[in-house]
């Protein structure tokens, strides 16, 4: 357990990230950084070694802005990572030409005093497991998301679309980026998921809340999403954070 310098409230954090069953190499990454009560999740894309890149760029970067800047309100300083990072991607992209495009999502989760703040870009989500009930916190900046929302597709639907893959919005692919920040209260016990997609699209939720209700320490609740992921396909990179509130 850790007491963070804006926090009163203590976290314990586990995280696994796997190359799937499908792709040769891991584009995911992942940060922690428990004495801030801190935690990110990034899924590069991209050509070549590109998606590894702009995910491991983005991680790094998300890492030192909370460390340098403890200043910085909550709101403030996530609005500083996701530019932090945006910055770095799209001047490494525009330096070596086998970069161009590269970009990531990104999922950040800090918890201060009784709230957590949320940050995210693309589809990489948040989930906050209460009780039971788990309750997505997050939006999907993709395509079929968006169709979802206006009414063009039902949730199945998107599920089986060929175009569930595109994303609307990622970090570093254009000059600026905006995220979705959010504050919400928090309660003794609640658990958090930040997530790439190369689990949701593979398990479906109840079946991810079905995991979290089993015995064991997050690094095996942990494990046991990744093994759900790679018996239904693994046809991605799939990485997972827990973060338990105490």
């Amino acid at each position: 357990m850790y007491l963070g310098p804006w926090q009163k409230m203590r976290v314990e954090a586990a995280a696994l990230s796997d190359v799937g069953r499908l792709r040769s190499v891991n584009e995911d990454a992942y940060g922690l950084l428990p004495q801030a009560n801190f935690f990110v999740v990034c899924d590069g894309m991209g050509g070549a070694a590109a998606g590894e890149v702009a995910s491991q760029t983005a991680v790094v970067a998300a890492l030192e802005e909370t460390e340098s800047r403890k200043e910085k309100g909550p709101d403030e300083l996530l609005k500083a990572i996701v530019a932090t990072a945006n910055q770095r991607i799209f001047a490494h992209s525009l330096q070596d030409p086998s970069l161009h495009g590269m970009g990531t999502t990104l999922v950040a989760l800090l918890v201060c005093d009784e709230q957590v703040w949320i940050a995210h870009v693309g589809d990489s989500r948040c989930y906050r497991f209460r009780a039971g009930h788990l309750e997505r916190l997050t939006q999907d900046h993709s395509l079929v998301g968006e169709q979802v929302r206006i009414g063009q597709l039902t949730a199945a639907e998107a599920e089986r679309s060929p175009l569930r893959h595109v994303i609307t919005r990622a970090v570093g692919t254009q000059e600026r980026v905006v995220a979705d920040i959010a504050q919400l209260s928090v309660q003794p016990e609640d658990l958090f998921l930040l997530c790439s997609d190369g689990l949701t699209k593979e398990v479906s939720e109840p079946k991810i809340a079905e995991v979290l209700l089993q015995e064991g320490d997050l690094r095996l609740l942990c494990q046991r999403l990744i093994d759900e992921a790679n018996a239904a396909g693994g046809e991605d990179n799939i990485t997972v954070v827990l973060v338990q509130v105490k």
